[in-house]
């Protein structure tokens, strides 16, 4: 049964529903697969901007975690992807929500972060499930509306107008960079700025 018990954070830097915050967020990167891809509208555009995410996040010492649906049937993860991850940032699953996930959830729970930042496939399924369920579970969301994709434009923009009506926030992956720079003229920034020139 899955726990959906809220869990309130102790050490929150900055109120919710304000700015993404570099001590706070998770990355959460959904289903970015080899199989899927071709299928996917704007796919190609998804993971790069998911790549800009993830490199912003190792720049910032922001924690990554990805998630593989089915891998022997989608394949792994796509190879640029991939490599900027390290194998233990992978977890495969089953279920379209990741929370529903027990390997999934408790890495979220254990990594202390307060708000996932999520990008990935497909918008109108495994992203959607995993943030209304997360949401319900008492975390903070925000869906990057650039970096997640589905096989029809439809479903995603469905997919995005429901998640803000559940109080998701829905950003894009310049918006995240510099919410989490949060300044310019340090050696964070310039570590970030090839990222969003």
């Amino acid at each position: 049964m899955t726990d959906f018990s809220p869990r309130r954070p102790e050490n929150r830097t900055r109120p919710a529903g304000a700015l993404m915050d570099a001590d706070a967020d998770l990355l959460v990167v959904i289903d970015l697969q080899a199989r899927l891809m071709p299928a996917i509208s704007g796919g190609e555009a998804a993971v790069a901007d998911a790549g800009r995410l993830i490199d912003g996040a190792r720049a910032l010492g922001i924690p990554v975690l990805a998630t593989e649906q089915y891998p022997q049937g989608l394949g792994p993860t796509v190879d640029m992807i991939r490599n900027r991850l390290h194998p233990s940032e992978i977890v495969s699953k089953i279920t379209f929500s990741s929370w529903n996930e027990n390997a999934f959830r408790d890495r979220v729970i254990a990594s202390g972060r307060r708000r996932l930042v999520v990008c990935g496939t497909e918008a109108h399924v495994c992203v959607l499930q995993t943030v209304l369920d997360a949401a319900r579970a008492g975390f903070r969301l925000a869906v990057v509306a650039d970096a997640v994709a589905s096989r029809a434009p439809a479903n995603k923009a469905l997919a995005l107008d429901r998640m803000a009506r559940h109080g998701v926030e829905i950003v894009s992956t310049e918006m995240v960079l510099f919410e989490w720079l949060g300044r310019a003229g340090d050696d964070r920034f310039k570590a970030v700025l090839p990222l969003i020139r």
